[in-house]
């Protein structure tokens, strides 16, 4: 048990690493949409990528030792959680210490992820939005305006001007 307890407490600090790189990433990314620099941008992605795919790992071992020590402890390993481990481990008040210290590193840091994500979110937004308008605003500025001719009922014919007949008056 003592070495399992070693393998999750060295997952999770290594988890912890890799979303504290992810964070530096994710606050390098803030100004470069902001500049909407698509290069720098892809570039940093990139990077996220790789740090995800780490992370993805770590959490496959991670599943796979908290398997292993819920078979010791004859728990059902779907339904022990990190916080009934360290309340488990009331007896190895050491293990218990790193433990505990291991799980509010990590929600710290995921806390603050969740953060910087957000206003990263909300930023892309911003940005789309305003390409949107600016499409928006391309596509009317290539339509001209409705004229003001009307038919005999006093009914708005639609005529864009412009349009119709499209013909050179030669009388002038």
């Amino acid at each position: 048990m003592a070495s399992l307890m070693e393998n999750i407490i060295t997952i999770l600090n290594s988890e912890n690493d890799a979303y504290i790189e992810l964070i530096a990433l994710s606050k390098e990314k803030t100004p470069v949409i902001v500049k909407g620099d698509l290069k720098k941008l892809n570039e940093v992605t990139e990077k996220e990528q790789a740090i995800v795919a780490h992370i993805q790992k770590l959490e496959r071992d991670r599943m796979s030792v908290m398997k292993d020590i819920a078979e010791v402890t004859n728990r059902n390993d779907e339904e022990l959680k990190l916080t009934d481990l360290i309340e488990l481990m009331g007896n190895r008040p050491d293990e218990q210490r790193k433990l505990r210290e291991v799980h509010d590193k990590l929600k710290t840091t995921l806390d603050e992820m969740r953060t910087i994500n957000d206003r990263n979110r909300e930023l892309l937004k911003s940005s789309l939005d305003m390409v949107e308008f600016e499409i928006n605003l391309l596509q009317s500025m290539k339509q001209a305006p409705e004229t003001a001719d009307y038919n005999k009922n006093a009914y708005s014919t639609g005529t864009i001007m412009g349009s119709g007949t499209k013909r050179f008056d030669t009388k002038q």
